[in-house]
This record gives structure tokens, sequence and C-alpha cells, in this order.
């Protein structure tokens, strides 16, 4: 029974990865998702706030020291100053040195600058691939379309130059045109698409009127928006395909995998149960291969993608007018 996968270049024993998560903080939860079976792990990520933070401290302290605090409008660009969460760049090197399986580092922003040189440095450290998460929540009524989907194609631009390693981007579902929007991508250099990020919705306190962050784990549910896409670019697209929200359980690997994604990443699910739960993942996925005849992964990706229909428009209308036909009371 052959579970193999290539994705961004990867060889993986499997398909399921770690995705960032605060579980990839922990070099000795690291080693137990490898000995579970985890065949990659995505680091958490590195934000761009927090880069420009340490940016603009180690400025403030240089100046500080020259006498000049009170000057700061006066202080030489930082680009080519070697600062920022060092934490992170250790992260990246031990967790490279503690495992054997790939290991990918993940950079969090919105916009292009200098924060993208640690696209560099993550590299340097010994990350096997590198995933962009992009995460842009428009709020601007004068910023269009076209203008948030070209920050995102001049981040992914600017990243590609300064590395030789593979890169992904970590897509949300809301763009007007996703296909359209991922060929760009491609287009511009991108060696995987993850889809689909999850953007965190806060909840609101109407007694002490303050906006609470209100953190959720994926359900099920949230599986099937994933699916849609990957059916949808894996037919048109060669590039690899990544999924992650709403993974659970064997079956949902398996569809991932049938609409096309190369690795599929899980987090909510790990959380839960823990890194045993990989295993348990990995004796179903083999047992229902086994019940149904198939020899390898690779013989069931992409196998129900849309480009397997002759007429994609009219079977998803189809589809929707059976899907509100299928109610009853």
């Amino acid at each position: 029974m052959d579970l193999t996968s290539t994705y961004l270049g990867l060889e993986l024993t499997n398909p399921i990865l770690l995705g960032a998560c605060p579980l990839g903080t922990d070099l000795d939860v690291l080693r137990q998702l490898e000995d579970a079976g985890c065949a990659g792990v995505v680091l958490p990520s590195l934000f761009e706030e927090e880069i420009l933070a340490a940016v603009h401290a180690q400025l403030e302290m240089e100046s500080a020291g020259a006498g000049f605090a009170e000057a700061q409008s006066y202080l030489p660009s930082p680009d080519g100053y070697h600062v920022g969460p060092d934490q992170y760049l250790e992260l990246v090197a031990d967790a490279k040195k503690a495992l054997s399986i790939p290991v990918i580092g993940s950079l969090n922003g919105t916009t292009p600058g200098g924060w993208t040189d640690y696209a560099k440095k993550i590299q340097d450290a010994g990350a096997d691939a590198l995933e962009l998460n992009i995460y842009v929540l428009p709020f601007d009524i004068g910023e269009s379309g076209e203008s948030v989907e070209q920050h995102a194609i001049d981040v992914v631009t600017t990243v590609k130059n300064s590395v030789s390693i593979p890169v992904s981007v970590k897509l949300s579902p809301f763009y007007s045109s996703l296909p359209h929007f991922a060929k760009k991508l491609v287009d511009v250099g991108a060696d995987g698409l993850v889809i689909f990020n999850r953007f965190y919705q806060p909840d609101l306190d109407i007694e002490e009127l303050d906006v609470l962050p209100n953190l959720r784990l994926s359900t099920a549910d949230e599986l099937r928006l994933r699916l849609r896409w990957l059916a949808v670019l894996s037919g048109q697209l060669d590039v690899s395909l990544g999924c992650t929200g709403g993974a659970h359980n064997a079956v949902d690997v398996l569809k991932a995998v049938m609409t096309g994604a190369h690795a599929v990443q899980l987090v909510s699910a790990l959380l839960i149960h823990g890194p045993d739960h990989i295993g348990r993942l990995l004796e179903a996925i083999r047992f229902w291969m086994t019940e149904h005849e198939y020899e390898s992964i690779r013989q069931m990706q992409g196998s129900m993608n849309l480009a397997k229909v002759p007429k994609p428009k009219a079977f998803a209308r189809a589809n929707y007018m059976r899907m509100l036909d299928s109610w009853q009371q």
C-alpha cells in the first residue's frame, strides 16, 4: 500500500501534515507527531507586525544610545538590519535538526516590503519550503478587488525573488474569481496553493461594548468549501495543492485527496485528539484503500475533480437545483 505523495516538490510518506498552530512550537510534540506518522510540519506563522515591531524597537535602542531618541524621523531605512524575532529562526533550525520529515516555515503578512526579507532568513535557517499566509481584510471602501489581489501578487513576487525553496500561498475563499487569481499567483512563481485560511470572526460584548476574540476549532462542515475549490483548481492548474480546515477523520482526508489535494493539513483534530490521532487516521486510510482496491494515494488524487465533468457549469447548476429540491420538512 503506497501512501506517498509529492507536495511542493517534497516527497511525503503520506499526505498528512501538521498545519500552522501552537503545536508547532514544541519540539517534543513535533517528535511525537513524526513518530505517529505525520509526513511533515508547517510551523506557526511569523507575523509581519512582529518583524516590524522588532525593527522599530531595535532602531529606538540604537537611536537612544546615540543620544537622539527624539529624532526618529531622521533614522536610516531599516533595510539590512539583522534584527527581528530570532526565536522563530531558532525554532526553524531546531525543528530541522530534530526531525527527519520536511519542515515548512510560515510568514503571515499583507504588504510587500522589508519584512519579506525574512523569507530568506527562514530559508537559511533550514526550512524545506515556505508557506505565505496572506491575511488581508479590505476595510477601505476605496480599495478595489484588483488592488487587493495585486498586493498579494507583489508579496509572492518579492518572496520568490529572494528564495530558492518552494513557496506556497495560503488563500482565503473571498476573491471574486478565485481560479483567475490562483492562476496569477502560479504565473508569478507560486509552487503551491493552500485552500483555505480561516478568518476568525470576532464576537461582541453588548454589556461592556467591547470586541471579543472568539476562537473556535474547525468542524467537518467546513471541509465542503475546500472540496469544491480543490475540485475546481486541481483540474486547471499544474501546482501543488494543500487542504486545510475541516479535515478531522480518514474519510475527510480521502475526500480532499480525491478532489485534488497533495497534502492535507490537520490542526483542530490534533488539538482535540493529540498526535496519536495520525496513526489511527493512517490505519483507517489503509483499510479503506484495501477494501476499495486502491494501490496508492496517487491513483486517487484528483479522481473527483471538475476536469472529469464534460460541462462543469451545467453540472454545478444542476447540483444546486438538486440540493434545493432535496430539502424535506
